[in-house]
C-alpha cells in the first residue's frame, strides 16, 4: 500500500524538503510564480521562498501557458507525467487548450541497467534468474517511467515478455503524492474557482489509480479477467500471464510479435484489413464498457497491436476502469436522452449521476444542455465527435459545480482513444452508429427476467435484514435513552447565518435602547439644569445628547451599508 500523509509544518516535511524545493524551483522556472503566491505555500510549510531560485529560461516567455504546463510536468518526472495523463481526461478541471497539450506528453525515459533489473527479478521470484529463463535480453524492448520490458525465453522454450518495475519508483511516487496532496489542500483553501472540484479528492483518486499500476499482481488479475470476458471471441487476443514467473514488481506474459495499430503502412503491406481492425477494436471497447462494466482505460495506439487475420491484441492493463450497475445505467440513460434531444431529462440525470454542495439552477442547466445539443447533434452522425461531445457535457457539469464520478472520465478516455484509432485507420467509421446497439442492449438488459429477479431478490433480502435488525436497534435506542446517553447531532447549514443575523439584530436593538436612554436622561438633565453648567446649560446633558447623536449616526450608517432600513 502507498503511504500518503498530509504535510504540515517543516518538521513533517523535512524528508521531502529537497524534492519540494525542486518542484517549486521548476514552477518558478516555467513562469508559475502567480500560482505559488496564490497557494501561500510559505505560510504552511515554513519554507522561505526567497531561498528558491526564481530564474526563468529565456525562451519560456515565448510559449503559451499550456505549453509551459506540459514542459513543467515532463520535467517534474514520472508521478506528475502520470497525473497529467489523468488530467488530460478531465475537461471539468482544466481547459481544452491545456488538455490538447497534455495529450502530447510522452511517457518515455532512459532505461535502467540490466543489473538492476536482474536484482529485482531475483528478489521477486526468489532465485537466480537462470533458474527461470534460459535466455534474457539485457537491452529492454521499451522503457517507461514505471517499468521497462525485456524479451526472454523460459526453460521450456516459450518466448515471453518480462515487465520489470523501475527501482525505487514506489518511494519517489510516495514523496510526490504527499507533496501533491499538500498542494491540492492549499488549492482547495485558497483558490475559489477550483475549490468546489475538491482537488484533494482528485489526488486521492489518482493515488488509488497509480497504486494499482504499481502492483503488477493487480495488472495480471486484470489481464486474466479480460481474457475470460473474450474467451470465446477469436478476434481479440490477451497475452497469457505466467503467474509462476510474476510478482508485485515483475510480470511475465506471452511475447507478442505484432504490428502497432498506428503503423498503417505496415498493416497494409501485411495484407490486413483496416476497416475490420477498426470494427473489432470498437467492439472490444463497447463490449467492455456497456456489457461487462470493466474496461481497459488506456487503449492508445502504443498499447494495441494487430496479429495475423486482423486479430486485435491489447497490452498494458495498468490502467483499468470498473463501473457499477447504477452508474452505468445512468450513463446509458444520459446517452439516450442526448440521442432524443431531451435536455430536461438529461439535466435531471446529470444531477442524479453527480455530486454537488448546492443544488444547481435546473433551468440554467437545461438551457446549457439544450445549447450543447444544438452544437453537436444537428449534423450527420459521421461528423459527431463522441469524445469531444461527452467532454463538452462534462464541462457543463463543471460550470454548474456538479462533480462527476471519476470512472466516467476513464470511459471517455477509452472512447477518445478509440476515435483516434478510427480516424487513423478508417476515417468513414461512424462511432455513434456503432455504439447505438450496445447502448440499446445495455438498457434492455436492465429489464430482462434475470435482472428483474435479481433486483427483486436483493430488495427482499435487504428488507428482511432491516426487519431482523429493527427490534435489536430499537432495544439499543431505548437503552441509550434510559441511560441519558442519547445524543442527536443535527447539521443545519442555514443556522450560522440565522444566528449571525439574530445577533446583529440584537446588537442594533441594544444600541437603540442605549441611544433612547441617553436622549431621555440628557433631556431630564437639561430640564433641571443639573450642574456643572456652561452658559446655564447642563454640561452632562449636552454630552449625553452628543453621544446619542454619534451612536445614532453610526447605527444609521451600519443599517444603510447592509442595504436595509
Amino acid at each position: 500500500m502507498l503511504s500518503i500523509r498530509q504535510i504540515g509544518v517543516l518538521g513533517r516535511t523535512y524528508r521531502n524538503f529537497s524534492r519540494y524545493r525542486q518542484i517549486l524551483s521548476i514552477l518558478f522556472r516555467y513562469g508559475f510564480d502567480d500560482l505559488v503566491e496564490r497557494l501561500k505555500i510559505d505560510q504552511y510549510i515554513e519554507i522561505g521562498l526567497q531561498m528558491i531560485s526564481r530564474h526563468k529560461r529565456e525562451n519560456v516567455e515565448k510559449l503559451t501557458r499550456a505549453e509551459r504546463l506540459r514542459l513543467l510536468f515532463e520535467e517534474l518526472g514520472p508521478t506528475f507525467i502520470k497525473f497529467a495523463q489523468i488530467l488530460s481526461t478531465r475537461p471539468d478541471v482544466i481547459p481544452a487548450d491545456v488538455i490538447s497539450e497534455l495529450e502530447k506528453l510522452q511517457d518515455e525515459v532512459p532505461p535502467f541497467s540490466y543489473a538492476e533489473a536482474k536484482e529485482i527479478i531475483e528478489a521477486e521470484l526468489g532465485d537466480n534468474i537462470e533458474t527461470f529463463f534460459s535466455s534474457f535480453g539485457e537491452t529492454p524492448l521499451a522503457s517507461a517511467s514505471i517499468a521497462q520490458v525485456h524479451k526472454a525465453v523460459l526453460n521450456d522454450g516459450t518466448v515471453v515478455a518480462v515487465k520489470v518495475q523501475r527501482p525505487g519508483i514506489k518511494n519517489i511516487i510516495e514523496i510526490d503524492l504527499e507533496i501533491m496532496l499538500h498542494l491540492a489542500t492549499l488549492m482547495e483553501k485558497n483558490i475559489e474557482e477550483v475549490s468546489f472540484q475538491k482537488p484533494t479528492r482528485v489526488i486521492e483518486e489518482f493515488a488509488r489509480t497509480i497504486e494499482r499500476e504499481l502492483d503488477f499482481g493487480t495488472e495480471a488479475a486484470s489481464m486474466e479477467r479480460v481474457s475470460t470476458q473474450f474467451l470465446d471471441d477469436r478476434t481479440i487476443y490477451i497475452p497469457k500471464v505466467y503467474s509462476d514467473y510474476s510478482g508485485t514488481r515483475v510480470l511475465t506474459m506471452d511475447y507478442v510479435d505484432g504490428i502497432k495499430v498506428s503503423e498503417v503502412e505496415k498493416l497494409e503491406a501485411a495484407g490486413l484489413d483496416l476497416e475490420t481492425i477498426t470494427f473489432r477494436g470498437a467492439n472490444f471497447i463497447m463490449k467492455q464498457v456497456f456489457e461487462f462494466g470493466f474496461f481497459h482505460a488506456d487503449p492508445h495506439p502504443g498499447n494495441v497491436f494487430v496479429l495475423p487475420d486482423n486479430v486485435i491484441c491489447i497490452l498494458d492493463f495498468g490502467m483499468t476502469g470498473s463501473v457499477d450497475k447504477n452508474t452505468k445505467a445512468l450513463f446509458v440513460d444520459i446517452l439516450e436522452s442526448i440521442a432524443r434531444k431531451d435536455a430536461e431529462q438529461c439535466a435531471r440525470l446529470m444531477l442524479k449521476l453527480g455530486e454537488y454542495d448546492e443544488e444547481p439552477d435546473l433551468r440554467l442547466l437545461e438551457k446549457e444542455i439544450d445549447d450543447f445539443m444544438g452544437k453537436h447533434l444537428f449534423k450527420s452522425l459521421k461528423e459527431v465527435d463522441l469524445a469531444r461531445m461527452l467532454q463538452d457535457l462534462l464541462e457543463i457539469a463543471s460550470h454548474n459545480r456538479i462533480r462527476i464520478p471519476p470512472v466516467i472520465f476513464l470511459m471517455i478516455k477509452a472512447f477518445a482513444a478509440l476515435e483516434g484509432i478510427a480516424r487513423l485507420l478508417d476515417p468513414e467509421f461512424d462511432i455513434i452508429a456503432h455504439a447505438q446497439p450496445f447502448v440499446k442492449r445495455a438498457k434492455l438488459a436492465r429489464y430482462s427476467p434475470g435482472r428483474l429477479a435479481e433486483n427483486l431478490f436483493t430488495t427482499v433480502y435487504d428488507s428482511l435484514n432491516v426487519l431482523q435488525e429493527l427490534p435489536r436497534e430499537m432495544l439499543q435506542l431505548t437503552k441509550l435513552i434510559r441511560q441519558n446517553k442519547m445524543t442527536i447531532n443535527m447539521e443545519m447549514r442555514w443556522i450560522d447565518t440565522f444566528l449571525r443575523d439574530l445577533d446583529q439584530a440584537s446588537n442594533r436593538l441594544s444600541f437603540s435602547i442605549i441611544i433612547a436612554a441617553l436622549i431621555i436622561g440628557s433631556a431630564f438633565l437639561l430640564a433641571y439644569s443639573t450642574p456643572p453648567l456652561v452658559y446655564g446649560i447642563s454640561l452632562v446633558g449636552m454630552l449625553g445628547f452628543s453621544a446619542a447623536a454619534v451612536l445614532g449616526i453610526w447605527l444609521l450608517i451600519a443599517i444603510l451599508k447592509k442595504g436595509m432600513l
